[in-house]
């Protein structure tokens, strides 16, 4: 009996006596229809041993089968109505004789943008390569890049991502018979061949400015976003209905917590940004300075018309070094000067103190996004979730209440992370700035830390480095004659959750794709599973000449890297610094790694975005190219 479900459409490209489509035809029955196809002649291929048994069967079955069917040209052969294909294979592309990668790679990367016109958004197209032609780590051997037909790469090139690996196995298509060895009627040997199944990326999209609106001391005003934060603006993710592995956690937090104390959600919004850096430790370059603008009143029913995303000012680079901001402003806006994005939620404590009731032996809850300028690493967060628990205690008991966090804290998270190998533990003791890593610790000056949280990343490491997660410590009421104090513990949400999930990439928490936040559908914290294995990397070399090197700003530098690349380097790694004995200046040489977690990225785009990434550092940092 025929299923009742639409059925899947198969294509096959690239048959040789066509075995592999008759066994996939007889595996999969009725629910798929089959259309193979090869490049070669009817009268060509039935000259195969057993090609003409195997057509005749697909026809028998309902299939279609085509001849002189080039793979480059799908769009061409196939009318739109009946394109829309599910699964496209290609089983061992080859150009046939002695044709070298180079020419293997083009024949791959046509291949690939002739599968985009006709499959699918949700479809898959599978290519089985011999061992080591793939060029990924899966190989076995591998092997070296440059030798390799870069299948991931060439892949890129259409939008497609590599979704899975495995062995190339025959059990969905029993019978099947290689064949085509050098364009010949003999087989070759496909021991430790791998079939790579491609989906579509979701596009790598250039940013562009975002202006968000704010009350500050009555007025309304508006500030611009830092553009590649402009998809981290909004999301929802702490939301009640997100199943976002970060929320999960400070659920988790929250259920823990709650068994020692009574706990309640501070409902006050908190703004993105605040005014008055003098009450915080961050080092300036730390912050993400925005600049802010009075709106015209004869214009606020044009800002009326879109709350979210309004008309915004210049893009580029207002403020690296804050000699330029708002002066584009001046004939539309008023330009009041600059803020800062939050970079902790602490910096909003007397805030709270001043406006909310805080009762006693009672937990205040407090999380969103908070941002902070760092150097490039797939575990440096420039934007994270950050969870804030708060106490009112009696003055002379805050030592008791924090120990109670400490063991509140580790008893919550350790059975969370030792299923990943890691331990959370508190520490009075201050660390080699080396082993903090990735989480500034820095704190508002009225904040007295007691203890910092630390993950220790490898237990069985005769000298484990350490991760710093969070911190605990307490700020002294004002005025001191009241006799309390105030006990907190600060966690990044998003450092927990990578490591209770097995998340390499911090940018995989921000990514739009579906298939990361479907893992979490039911607000676990399984091990995640990347959807996009092996993407390819780009390496280039960006040197330069600074006149004064104790004044060229490294966070700064990284912060252009990201903006320019839109978040696609994953590594800037000093490679040389020297001062010739002739001159004054220092020469610096960064090598830089471009690579996605979750986008197709291609050499093209990461060539071009190293282009403007020249350009940009000549203009903002002032130094000049060798």
């Amino acid at each position: 009996m025929r299923s009742l479900h639409p059925q899947k459409r198969f294509l096959l490209v690239g048959e040789g006596n066509f075995s592999f489509s008759a066994g996939l035809c007889e595996a999969k029955g009725y629910e798929t229809h089959i259309i193979a196809t090869c490049y070669e002649s009817e009268d060509d291929v039935s000259r195969q041993e057993f090609a003409k048994t195997n057509i005749q069967y697909l026809r028998d079955r309902g299939a279609e089968v085509h001849f002189c069917v080039d793979c480059l040209k799908l769009k061409e052969l196939f009318l739109p109505a009946d394109r829309g294909f599910d699964r496209i294979y290609f089983n061992f592309p080859h150009c046939g004789r002695k044709a070298g990668v180079k020419k293997n790679r083009e024949l791959l990367a046509r291949f690939f943008c002739s599968c985009a016109e006709v499959l699918t958004e949700k479809g898959e197209v599978h290519v089985a390569l011999c061992r080591g032609q793939g060029g990924t780590p899966a190989d076995q051997p591998r092997r070296e890049w440059h030798n390799s037909w870069q299948v991931v790469a060439m892949a890129a090139e259409a939008g497609f991502i590599l979704n899975n690996i495995h062995p190339f196995s025959t059990r969905d298509a029993g019978g099947y018979k290689c064949t085509g060895y050098r364009s010949q009627d003999k087989s070759f040997c496909v021991e430790g061949a791998l079939n790579h199944i491609f989906t579509r990326s979701l596009p790598l999209l250039l940013p562009r400015p975002l202006t968000c609106q704010t009350e500050l001391e009555g007025r309304r005003v508006s500030f611009q976003v830092p553009e590649i934060f402009r998809e981290k603006i909004n999301r929802g993710f702490l939301d009640v209905n997100s199943k976002h592995p970060a929320r999960t956690v400070n659920e988790k937090l929250l259920e823990g917590l709650g068994k020692s104390l009574p706990i309640l959600k501070a409902n006050r919004p908190l703004s993105l940004v605040f005014e008055d850096s003098s009450n915080s430790s961050f080092p300036l370059d730390a912050l993400w300075t925005v600049p802010v603008a009075e709106r015209n009143p004869d214009l606020e029913s044009v800002a009326e018309t879109n709350t979210r995303e309004t008309e915004t000012f210049p893009s580029g680079f207002p403020g690296w070094d804050g000699t330029d901001q708002g002066s584009s402003l001046k004939n539309r806006d008023r330009f009041l000067g600059q803020l800062y994005l939050r970079p902790s939620l602490l910096v909003f404590l007397p805030t709270v103190m001043q406006e909310t009731e805080l009762p006693s032996e009672t937990l205040i809850a407090l999380s969103g996004p908070v941002f902070r300028k760092c150097k490039i690493s797939p575990c440096a967060l420039p934007v994270f979730h950050e969870a804030l628990f708060i106490c009112v205690v009696d003055k002379g008991s805050e030592d008791t209440r924090m120990q109670l966090f400490v063991e509140s804290l580790t008893g919550t998270l350790n059975p969370l992370l030792k299923a990943r190998g890691f331990q959370l533990g508190c520490t009075t003791d201050e660390p080699d700035p080396a082993e903090l890593g990735t989480f500034i610790t820095s704190e508002p000056r009225l904040c007295r830390r007691k203890y910092l949280i630390a993950l220790t990343l490898d237990a069985s490491d005769p000298e484990p480095k350490s991760c710093c997660v969070g911190s605990i410590g307490f700020v002294p009421w004002r005025p001191k004659s009241i006799g309390r104090e105030i006990v907190y513990a600060s966690l990044n949400l998003d450092l927990l959750a990578m490591y209770a999930c097995g998340i390499r990439d911090w940018r995989m928490l921000w990514t739009s794709d579906e298939r990361f936040l479907n893992q979490f559908s039911a607000g676990n914290l399984d091990g995640f599973k990347s959807f996009s294995l092996h993407p390819p990397s780009y390496v280039h070399d960006l040197s330069f000449w600074v006149l004064e090197p104790e004044g060229f700003n490294e966070v700064q530098f990284h912060a252009i890297v990201r903006h320019v690349c839109c978040e696609s380097v994953v590594s800037v790694r000093l490679l040389d610094r020297f001062q010739p004995p002739e001159t004054a200046r220092t020469g610096l040489c960064y090598r830089l790694t471009y690579q996605s977690c979750d986008k197709a990225l291609t050499g093209q785009q990461a060539a071009a975005m190293q282009l403007k990434l020249r350009k940009e550092v000549v203009r903002s940092l002032r130094v000049t190219l060798r």
